[in-house]
């Protein structure tokens, strides 16, 4: 059975409005689904700042600032790179907290290394950060769901330690 975002949306907005702060996301692999559910919430623009959806190697370069020299040393898919995504994507807005995700979300793309399913996940503030390694099953939207829902619960448990 699908877990529903909905609650952990519920949950982050609630937090943001009583903390007088904003999210912003940079998306990969989910292609800005993160951001759509965010947003499917009413009065989200009270707390909801930006999102980038940064597909390509070069967006994430020219939106996000993510060195080129660390794509190439380590892959989109990488710790360094997600870590680069939620800073650069914190630098480049009004917000107070990120939600990056870069991953493979199949059904090409994957690879021994770096399966389908593979994702890195990481969320920033300006007192911390977090990344943390997924692999998930399933087809492409399974994928990209589970991203969802893992991304939303790493976010909540760094603020509710920030």
């Amino acid at each position: 059975m699908k877990t529903s975002p909905e609650p952990l949306v519920t949950r982050l907005a609630t937090l943001l409005l009583a903390a007088g702060r904003r999210l912003c996301t940079a998306e990969s692999c989910t292609g800005g689904l993160i951001a759509k559910t965010l947003t499917d919430l009413a009065g989200s623009s009270d707390w909801f700042e930006r999102g980038f959806v940064t597909y390509s190697n070069a967006a994430k370069h020219e939106m996000l600032a993510v060195p080129a020299s660390v794509i190439e040393d380590y892959g989109a898919v990488s710790e360094p790179v997600a870590t680069a995504m939620a800073k650069g994507a914190l630098g480049h807005s009004h917000a107070d907290f990120a939600l990056a995700v870069t991953g493979v979300a199949g059904p090409g793309g994957g690879s021994a290394e770096k399966p389908v399913g593979t994702v890195w996940i990481a969320v920033a503030s300006a007192e911390q950060r977090s990344a943390r390694l997924y692999q998930f099953d399933g087809e492409r939207d399974a994928v990209r769901d589970a991203t969802l829902i893992a991304a939303l619960e790493l976010l909540l448990d760094l603020m509710q330690s920030d």
